[in-house]
């Protein structure tokens, strides 16, 4: 299985990548500044590094130059609220295959994935590197799509029950990271209603409240 590090300290936004992620069949570390992605990159062997710009501790392009400078092989990703050129540019010459404008869409990283890091972009010269952000109206393979939504059906009772669970069991922490995680793949794969009530759930474990109902209402929603 190939790993992937994703680097935001957006929760929201690294939880939604990270997410996408693990449906496509990528196992996910997660990192919320600099200083945690490279000690984690230092110990594990990572395929795929996926960062903001934006970091404490540093911006993510320096970050990947470390990376690469301490040896690192994995292919890089950068993703941006400001695509600027400038941006692009300082991404390329740190060694990024593509910069993706935030929030990243489903479609745009399922092209990413399908790539792996044996297809056509491990091949293509940095000089010639496509301008991903520019792909948001472009069709994705629709066999590709239809997998990921069976992964995402597959996934979906273990979920469920890992939400159910922590509001049994009152731990909040394990319910907002597990009402986040359903509810960034929800909204990118078509589950609009699904992604809005786990966001109410997660919410609500933040506050404390173990909102059973809301539980009871996501089960009969994500009949999918």
């Amino acid at each position: 299985m190939l790993t992937a590090l994703v680097v935001d300290d957006e929760a929201d936004a690294r939880r939604r990548v990270a997410g996408l992620l693990r449906l496509g069949g990528w196992h996910v570390r997660e990192a919320a500044d600099a200083a945690d992605a490279l000690r984690q990159a230092a110990s594990i062997d990572v395929d795929l590094v996926v960062t903001d710009v934006s970091l404490p501790g540093g911006n993510g392009p320096a970050m990947l130059r470390r990376m690469r400078r301490n040896g690192s092989r994995a292919r890089f990703l950068v993703v941006t609220s400001d695509p600027s050129d400038e941006v692009r540019a300082d991404a390329v010459t740190a060694g990024a295959m593509a910069c993706l404008a935030k929030p990243v869409g489903a479609r745009l990283l399922l092209d990413f994935l399908r790539s792996r890091t044996t297809g056509p972009a491990a091949q293509v010269p940095l000089t010639e590197v496509r301008e991903w952000a520019d792909l948001h109206d472009a069709d994705v393979d629709a066999e590709l799509m239809d997998r990921l939504h069976e992964m995402y059906v597959d996934a979906l009772p273990g979920r469920l029950r890992a939400i159910a669970s922590g509001t049994r069991s009152g731990n909040a922490p394990a319910v907002v990271s597990a009402a986040h995680t359903l509810a960034g793949t929800s909204g990118q794969l078509g589950h609009p209603e699904v992604a809005s009530v786990c966001r109410a759930i997660a919410a609500d474990a933040r506050r404390g409240v173990m909102a059973h109902a809301r539980v009871v209402e996501l089960q009969e929603l994500a009949r999918v």
